[in-house]
């Protein structure tokens, strides 16, 4: 057999054996999150870059001091490349709010430059008076246990970083705020975009639930307990709804701003005007320090069983089966079966 020249080109390389692709062969794989990561470091890189001069850098000045641009090679793609990528950066960066310039430092300047002015950019001194800084710390213990948890914190730090401390600052013992409801934040939300939700929900004194269409015009908490206060659909009138007599999932529905909320409407009436519940008696032993939450519920507490008034039951039921080992409901009877049923169900969704 006659032997021929490898299959491949005329110089008798394949094109699997070329330099450039064994080179994209070996290049690894870069993840979505680490994109992100080099995203984030060069955007920031990029202000600090700008904010450090006051002449207007042009962009080659730009892509040679911040880490995070490729260097200038000579190929025209590289060059594309670069430019494609700041023109996305300085679009981000004007979406965020930052004052980006754009000018020349003087008539001989071929080219357009970019600066970030310190005064425009930086945020004056924030102080609080007392009752502020007891609101803005009051918001901040909600949101530990709700969706907004990260944003809340981040928003403390960025307050200390401007030389503003809202616990030093507030007076007096703040509340206890429980945000534990899992629909308080859906509904947070919708009451903030003025979007329409459906829920089931289980009043006072029935067993089964009803459906419900409501435009909610806000959230509140009264007497340790979440309302939403709306636009009853069904009734055609307004109504507010205990949150942890909510069942199930909370669907909003609907373009936001969907519908507006009366200017005169007093939230806080509409709830504390409600025909109160019977209040019951609960006994629940506590070991650890598990049942915090419980021992601030209590109005008496013998040598480590808590005295519990209480009216809403699927509440209280959450409250102690959220503590796991370290709660125990002792009576009444329905409390102690709404609590099993609760561990039960929790136990079957983790098999």
């Amino acid at each position: 057999m006659r032997k021929g020249p490898p299959i491949g080109n005329d110089r008798g390389v394949t094109r699997a054996n070329t330099p450039r692709a064994a080179t994209r062969r070996a290049r690894p794989r870069i993840s979505f999150e680490d994109m992100a990561a080099r995203r984030a470091e060069r955007l920031v890189n990029l202000v600090i870059c700008l904010l450090s001069t006051r002449q207007f850098l042009t962009a080659e000045r730009i892509r040679d001091a911040v880490p995070g641009y490729e260097p200038s090679d000579g190929d025209p793609r590289t060059d594309e490349a670069f430019k494609r990528m700041f023109e996305r950066d300085k679009a981000e960066l004007r979406d965020l709010g930052v004052p980006l310039e754009t000018g020349r430092n003087s008539v001989f300047d071929a080219d357009d430059g970019y600066r970030i002015t310190r005064r425009e950019y930086e945020l004056p001194a924030i102080e609080f008076d007392p009752s502020e800084a007891a609101a803005v710390g009051l918001a901040a213990r909600l949101w530990q246990s709700a969706a907004l948890g990260t944003p809340a914190r981040n928003a403390l730090i960025k307050l200390r970083a401007g030389g503003t401390d809202v616990e030093a600052t507030s007076s007096g013992v703040l509340p206890h705020v429980d945000a534990s409801d899992p629909s308080l934040p859906t509904f947070l939300d919708a009451a903030r975009h003025a979007r329409a939700v459906r829920f089931d929900y289980v009043k006072s004194g029935s067993a089964e639930p009803e459906h419900r269409d409501l435009e909610p015009w806000g959230v509140l908490s009264w007497r340790r307990r979440w309302y939403v206060v709306g636009f009853d659909r069904n009734r055609d009138d307004m109504r507010s709804f205990r949150l942890s007599r909510v069942q199930g999932d909370v669907t909003p529905y609907g373009k936001p701003g969907a519908f507006e909320r009366p200017e005169k409407v007093d939230l806080l009436e509409a709830v504390a005007g409600r025909r109160p519940d019977e209040d019951r008696v609960a006994r629940v032993r506590v070991t650890g320090t598990g049942a915090a939450q419980l021992r601030r519920y209590a109005s008496r507490d013998d040598e480590g069983v808590l005295t519990i008034t209480f009216s809403d039951l699927t509440w209280l039921a959450r409250a102690v089966a959220s503590a796991g080992a370290s709660a125990r409901a002792l009576d009444p009877p329905d409390l102690v079966e709404a609590v099993r049923a609760r561990l039960a169900a929790v136990a079957d969704g983790a098999r």
